[in-house]
């Protein structure tokens, strides 16, 4: 919903400025703003009340997939982290190395965690006996530190938070399984009905494979700008990690065959991509599931019984399982709190005014389309959660068509070039190939995804008949 004809924007628009509009949102909903070393954020309330919600919902997702909490320690020996050559070769250049504590110079540095491959493997082979400890099946939630060059705010930056999982199994077929299971059953589930963004689920190609995996599955959306932001990955790491840990175990036939691992894991980036996917000249746009507040109540003028009425709808909407809050800061106008609110991204307002009062209704707005209805005063709590469903599924249906219409089918390299630099380009994989590939990160275009001609995901980037999705990334 843009800003009305005469009145400043309050955001630089996003056909002007994309950047400017995403920094523009960061700073005027106070999402987060920038750290005092360079590449941190600092995450304001409202940011992190988001942030919350989605932990919560992912959490729930992964207990249901069989997997519990643990916690592992921040710092990883330098030593350990050698261990696997691709691995560290990988991570090399993002590492903060701590040579000094407690006024003297360590015997041996340690690495701020980029990810817990290293130390999470390292216990497993400690925990791992026999067949019977078998799935191990661990998830952690924490900060990581990987030292960014180019930072942005949720999308790119030297600390973000994250759940990380890691898990060992007794066959590559159950390994695979997993991470599977998680890439589908957790993730695009989240990303689809909570965050309510459209994502390809696909398998990313050699020269995009996390370090130290033997495959990679990802998970990608498209922003409002056309780009590509990768909201998730689920790898196999197939037993690189086991077998320098030595993680064996002791199978059903007296043998001690090594375990076979998968990591996976999902970050505050996705605060970013809920901005982009959704966001408009007016602000934020928060699918109701994801929105700390679903629904605010808001007072325009504070006469009669409006207050009164207001916290009644209030309290019946919270009985109802909706998250609502009261608004009734007269005090300042209501055209400002408004505008606030719409910036904020709220999907729905409740405007409760002398003149509607008089005649028993409400005025209710939806952020998603700016539409407006009126209900009758004892009638609207008992609507709102249909009307948050229907602000739901447009919400997703509207990132659906934005994406089907900016993707391209093409021939060859260079019509997928042209195409991404608006949107996505669909080719045959064996047209691209690796030398075309290359060809088109050397543009600041990449493979984004492999997926297979009927949309499922392929186990190996050599199947025949795949279907690349290409496009500029974040």
């Amino acid at each position: 919903m843009a800003p009305k004809a005469g009145k400043a924007p309050i955001l630089t628009p996003q056909s002007e400025d994309f950047p400017q509009w995403y920094q523009d949102v960061l700073n005027k909903a106070e999402l987060a703003e920038s750290g005092l070393v360079r590449g941190t954020m600092v995450i304001r309330p409202y940011g992190y009340a988001i942030w919350e919600h989605m932990q919560s919902q992912m959490d729930q997702r992964i207990k249901a997939a069989g997997a519990v909490n643990a916690y592992f320690p921040l710092f990883i020996p330098e030593s350990f982290l050698k261990r696997e050559a691709e691995h560290v070769e990988g991570f090399s250049p993002e590492l903060a190395v701590v040579t000094h504590a407690g006024g003297k110079q360590l015997d041996e540095p340690v690495v701020v965690r980029p990810t817990s491959e290293m130390v999470i493997n390292h216990y497993f082979a400690k925990w791992i006996q026999s067949y019977r400890d078998l799935p191990m099946l661990v998830n952690q939630w924490a900060n990581v530190v990987r030292w960014e060059l180019r930072p942005r705010i949720f999308l790119r930056t030297t600390e973000f938070l994250w759940q990380e999982g890691h898990t060992a199994h007794a066959t590559e077929a159950e390994a695979r399984s997993y991470a599977q299971r998680i890439l589908h059953e957790v993730y695009a589930d989240f990303m689809e009905r909570v965050l309510a963004i459209p994502v390809y689920v696909g398998a990313k190609t050699r020269r995009e494979r996390f370090a130290g995996a033997t495959f990679t599955y990802c998970l990608e959306g498209m922003m409002r700008d056309g780009k590509s932001l990768q909201l998730g990955t689920s790898h196999e790491l197939g037993q690189n990690f086991s077998r320098v840990f030595d993680m064996t175990f002791l199978d059903e036939n007296g043998a001690r065959p090594l375990a076979w691992t998968t990591s996976w894991g999902t970050s505050t980036r996705m605060v970013g991509g809920l901005i982009m996917a959704h966001g408009d000249d007016a602000g934020l746009v928060v699918p109701p599931s994801i929105a700390p507040n679903q629904v605010v109540v808001l007072v325009v003028k504070d006469e009669g019984d409006a207050v009164e009425i207001a916290r009644r709808i209030t309290a019946d909407l919270t009985g109802r399982g909706v998250r609502a809050l009261l608004d009734d800061k007269v005090s300042s106008s209501f055209g400002r709190r408004a505008t606030d609110w719409e910036l904020k991204g709220v999907p729905v307002r409740v405007e409760i005014g002398p003149r509607d009062l008089a005649e028993g209704i409400v005025t209710v707005a939806r952020r998603d389309d700016g539409t407006k209805v009126s209900l009758a005063v004892d009638e609207v709590a008992a609507a709102l959660p249909g009307i948050l469903d229907a602000v739901q599924q447009s919400i997703f249906d509207r990132a659906l068509a934005r994406r089907e219409e900016r993707t391209v089918e093409v021939a060859d390299v260079a019509q997928a070039l042209e195409a991404a630099q608006t949107g996505f380009a669909r080719a045959p994989w064996s047209v691209i190939g690796e030398a075309g590939e290359a060809e088109l990160n050397r543009s600041a275009v990449s493979v984004r995804c492999l997926l297979r001609s009927d949309g499922t995901v392929p186990e190996s980037q050599d199947e025949p008949d795949l279907v690349a999705i290409i496009g500029r990334s974040y």
